[in-house]
């Protein structure tokens, strides 16, 4: 039964607290102490919250009704009146509602430090894809009012140019800021859970190409006769030689050779597999990414050197000599020897890979000679500073074969 002003007035308190209801929620909450208080019960994702609605008598009757029907109009369109309500104080005490662009760079500023910042890593992509889809997109509706429809319209027109994978790291960066949201107690709910269960499926990972031991002989013959740039030749026998990424032969440094004892060091800061490692333990605890180097391997070196010596790096850029050569460079190199779609820079370390397990070395060798994540729960997590002088000897007979291979 609906209450009425005078049942409102009349109501003592007792020696405990007690609520008298009216209707669609809302009830008188009657403190022993003799307070009055308005409150709103309602139904949100299956719970029941109550929201103060403010105090008698300064909140008549009337009153109290007509906020509880703006509260039930804020539910009907998927806004929470509580998040509503945080907003308005934040508005009123800041002079400005937080915005989802505002959240998404306080969520960026707290967490790029954490993310790698190379020009592939977590800082430099979220951030692009804030700037190009998520901020255009949402950057200007307070953060209390996203809703899922919002987010998931987002999504779809990522997903409708063909860029899966990034509607995959869009969707995983608008959970964590929703999350990043919730924690900073701007909003209740999230609206970016649970949207892999709408999302496109993504097509089958394509590998990068390799060959096969049976078309190795093929391949040196074709590098030898290969009539490039000779810098661009000799990078790709070192990586072939030696099965470090192309990432880390492009930023190599002469400093990081010591051809006189046969290895190259690289800083564990420069090998994109112990990026997070660092991250999580820091640089001085990460060691280097030990290569052994065959005597092909550091013949080769010492040629590059004779071309690029008066410079810092190895291979520097041909149009400045201070930054490295392009990341397209030996791609471009292997498809103008014919090679394209058969392999790439990256696909050499899978050849490698490929041909040393199959002629039957140890493969905690081959793990660490390339630097592998580990795929055992055994075998420890800096294995790419282990095993030197077996890689060592596994390095030079894979030398020596590729030597058999090419008539040398």
């Amino acid at each position: 039964m609906p209450l009425t002003d005078t049942a409102v007035r009349q109501a003592k308190p007792k020696e405990k607290d007690y609520s008298l209801s009216d209707t669609a929620g809302l009830s008188l909450f009657v403190a022993a102490k003799g307070t009055k208080a308005w409150h709103f019960r309602f139904s949100w994702h299956g719970q029941q919250p109550r929201i103060s609605l403010g105090t008698y008598p300064e909140i008549s009757l009337k009153d109290a009704r007509e906020r509880r029907d703006e509260a039930r109009s804020l539910i009907a369109k998927g806004v929470d009146p509580r998040s509503q309500r945080r907003e308005e104080k934040r508005a009123a005490s800041t002079g400005a509602v937080k915005t989802f662009e505002v959240v998404a760079n306080e969520w960026y500023a707290f967490k790029s430090p954490r993310m790698l910042a190379a020009k592939k890593g977590g800082a430099t992509q979220s951030r692009m894809y804030l700037d190009k889809d998520l901020i255009p997109a949402l950057g200007k509706i307070p953060v209390a009012d996203v809703k899922r429809s919002d987010v998931l319209s987002a999504m779809r027109r990522v997903e409708s140019r063909g860029a899966l994978n990034v509607a995959r790291k869009c969707r995983t960066w608008l959970n964590e800021i929703f999350r990043f949201a919730i924690a900073s107690d701007y909003i209740e709910t999230n609206p970016a859970s649970d949207l892999d269960i709408v999302a496109m499926k993504e097509p089958p990972e394509k590998h990068n190409p390799m060959l096969r031991q049976t078309e190795l002989k093929d391949f040196l013959v074709a590098l030898r006769a290969f009539n490039g740039a000779g810098y661009t030749k000799s990078a790709i026998r070192i990586l072939l030689l030696t099965g470090v990424r192309t990432g880390e032969l492009r930023n190599a440094t002469w400093s990081q050779f010591d051809l006189d004892g046969a290895l190259w060091t690289i800083p564990a800061e420069g090998v994109k597999q112990l990026q997070k490692v660092i991250r999580a333990k820091g640089g001085d605890k990460v060691p280097a990414y030990l290569v052994p180097l065959s005597r092909q391997a550091a013949e080769e070196v010492r040629q590059v050197h004779e071309l690029t010596g008066r410079y810092k790096l190895l291979i520097p850029g041909r149009s400045d000599p201070g930054k490295p050569i392009s990341d397209g460079t030996v791609n471009m190199a292997l498809k103008r020897m014919g090679y394209e779609g058969r392999l790439t820079g990256h696909g050499i370390r899978a050849t490698i890979s490929t041909a040393l397990n199959e002629m039957g070395y140890n493969e905690d060798w081959i793990e660490a000679q390339l630097s592998h994540a580990s795929s055992s729960k055994v075998r420890k997590t800096y294995n790419h500073a282990e095993y030197v002088e077996q890689r060592r000897g596994m390095m030079q007979e894979w030398a020596d074969y590729l030597d058999k291979l090419e008539g040398v």
